[in-house]
């Protein structure tokens, strides 16, 4: 019995299908204000936002073909299930699914509301009313469409994908024609070495954590489409890989160019979720501007209900006395509470995590397209994870503790001075590691890991 074949116009699809698994409406928000940034230094930050935000996660799908859906294999058990615990975490209810809601937040309802400032203190904390009581009912609907899953997210989702993908077209195309401001000069880290600070402006979209578990998902679909041919399935997987590559360089070379030269239209504004509304209503009006709004909520919504729903499946999985809808109900009411820390601060808190977290990722990704090459895979991959791990550490503790003495938090918190002088105390060493200062210290002791491990090691027996 032959295994089937897709048609072009399957491959296609499956490919369409990849590009909206990546495309949160969350992705959104970072080209436009990282192109505001970088400024006149615009190109170079793209080049290292490609990199991570579409190169690395198209690496990762193919790296996921390449291992035959077993990208973790080579780790010890418990190693591999902690760090996929931690990329469902970090996708789920810690950063990634709050953060559909705040964009919805920022693009579907703030700019149709009039009062948007009032607050509320609730246990000595001063939270935003509309964003409370909107991101409560948003993850209020979640729960219920997590909960009951049925045809009708398949429906939206069929009509939603080709609508969203609709507006970003006509929103790329108008960004071609539009006559915008000569790029300002660019500000912060950008000014400074703007190849790096887009590599890691790149991380947020957080999308290479989330290829080793797409890659995973897209062969289990291609299996129940009878495609049980490994070499067939690394064949779509890559196809479906290169299609969606394509469609994120294109959206985020977009993006970038418009935050880049919007002028007036990005001044004062904290994230590119109001950078890319403020242009939408200034070049297409208030009809634009609902439309915007419906769309990227909507796609938000069903993004945060197919997070919720896949982190609410691994859990149980894992913690058998946990069911199902037990932990939907938990995950939400979570996601609802973290995503009330705001937009610009959760993205903040959330580079610190990915700084640790992402160069184990891509080591990963690395590891497995020169596995063939080591002495011992196993080793190789254990040793290159260990060390990209513990230099990532201390590239998100740097980050960290600069963003907790930027935050309100008081000087004298134990918490706050303790990591404060550990950084202070570590600089001096790590600061003659090449890269340090740019926030990627990881990647060359990793590399001489990598390297090294083609000469040196024991080969395993045979029989291992």
């Amino acid at each position: 019995m032959h295994d089937k074949q897709l048609t072009v116009t399957d491959t296609l699809s499956l490919g369409f299908m990849t590009f909206a698994f990546f495309l949160g409406a969350g992705n959104l928000i970072f080209p436009p204000f990282a192109g505001y940034q970088a400024g006149d230094h615009s190109y170079t930050a793209m080049l290292g936002f490609l990199i991570t935000a579409v190169g690395l996660p198209l690496a990762g799908l193919i790296a996921v073909a390449k291992a035959k859906g077993r990208v973790m294999r080579m780790l010890p058990a418990t190693a591999a299930t902690l760090f996929a615990a931690a990329i469902y975490i970090i996708i789920g209810p810690a950063f990634a699914a709050p953060r559909t809601s705040l964009v919805a937040f920022e693009i579907g309802a703030r700019p149709f509301l009039t009062d948007v400032e009032s607050t509320l203190t609730i246990f000595g904390l001063v939270l935003n009313e509309a964003q409370l009581y909107f991101t409560a009912a948003f993850f209020a609907v979640v729960m219920l469409l997590a909960a009951f899953p049925g045809r009708l997210m398949d429906s939206v989702g069929k009509v939603l994908t080709p609508v969203l993908l609709l507006l970003l077209v006509a929103l790329a195309l108008s960004v071609v024609e539009f006559i915008g401001n000569p790029m300002p000069a660019a500000t912060g880290d950008y000014a400074l070495h703007p190849l790096s600070k887009g590599i890691v402006e790149g991380y947020n979209t957080m999308d290479t954590l989330a290829s080793l578990m797409f890659g995973v998902l897209i062969i289990d679909l291609l299996r129940q489409k009878d495609i049980h041919d490994t070499s067939l399935q690394t064949r779509y997987l890559i196809w479906a890989a290169l299609i969606a590559a394509a469609g994120l360089a294109f959206v985020y070379v977009s993006l970038f160019i418009l935050g880049a030269t919007a002028g007036d239209l990005a001044k004062g504004t904290e994230n590119g979720g109001q950078i890319l509304t403020n242009y939408v209503t200034h070049q297409f009006g208030y009809a634009g501007t609902i439309a915007l709004s419906v769309v990227v909520s909507l796609a938000c919504l069903t993004t945060a209900v197919g997070l919720v729903s896949a982190c609410s499946d691994f859990f149980s999985s894992l913690l058998p006395k946990l069911t199902y809808r037990m932990l939907v109900v938990v995950l939400s009411v979570i996601c609802a509470v973290v995503a009330n820390v705001g937009l610009s601060q959760l993205i903040s808190i959330s580079i610190p995590v990915l700084m640790m977290v992402y160069p184990v990722a891509i080591a990963l990704v690395l590891v497995t397209f020169v596995n063939n090459w080591f002495r011992n895979p196993r080793l190789a991959h254990r040793a290159a994870l260990s060390v990209a791990l513990i230099f990532g550490i201390f590239d998100g503790l740097k980050v960290a503790a600069a963003s907790l003495q930027s935050f309100d938090v008081k000087s004298e918190s134990p918490v706050t001075m303790a990591l404060v002088h550990f950084v202070e105390g570590v600089s001096p060493v790590m600061s003659k590691m090449p890269l340090y200062d740019q926030g990627m210290a990881w990647l060359v002791p990793t590399l001489i890991v990598v390297i090294g491990c083609f000469f040196f090691g024991k080969k395993p027996a045979i029989n291992n």
